[in-house]
């Protein structure tokens, strides 16, 4: 049982990606954690609910559907809510402190993040669903 766990696991599949492809989910993963450096603030608490409930979303995603370019809908349904939040609070990021430095490099990577996942929800549709 362990070991089917092991090889159905959607990290061994990222894993498998290109080194670029790694290193974009370790970052968007570094960068939406740190949120836990921030909870003073409210839009590092909503950021945190965001990530955990993308994390849960994904994860139930991979369970449904394995490893497809529709995994990028979980980012679709709580990372546009959060890109249209986090704008609306950009403000609180031009502080030159680390949580406006925070803030704007985590606004920059969902937008870029979206972008992606966008296109990837679009071609999963139009029949192209095959990751990796």
């Amino acid at each position: 049982m362990i070991e089917a766990m092991l090889r159905d696991n959607m990290m061994i599949h990222v894993m498998q990606e290109p080194l670029w492809l790694q290193a974009w989910v370790g970052w968007m993963m570094l960068v939406n954690t740190a949120a836990l450096l921030f909870l003073k603030q409210p839009a590092a608490r909503v950021v945190l609910v965001a990530w955990i409930g993308n994390i849960i979303t994904m994860g139930v995603l991979y369970e449904m559907v394995g490893y497809v370019r529709l995994l990028g809908l979980s980012h679709v349904i709580w990372w546009t809510p959060l890109a249209i939040y986090l704008w609306r609070q950009r403000a609180q990021f031009q502080a030159p402190d680390w949580f406006g430095y925070w803030g704007r490099v985590l606004l920059a990577t969902i937008l870029a993040s979206l972008v992606i996942d966008y296109i990837d929800v679009v071609r999963y549709l139009l029949g192209d669903g095959a990751l990796g």
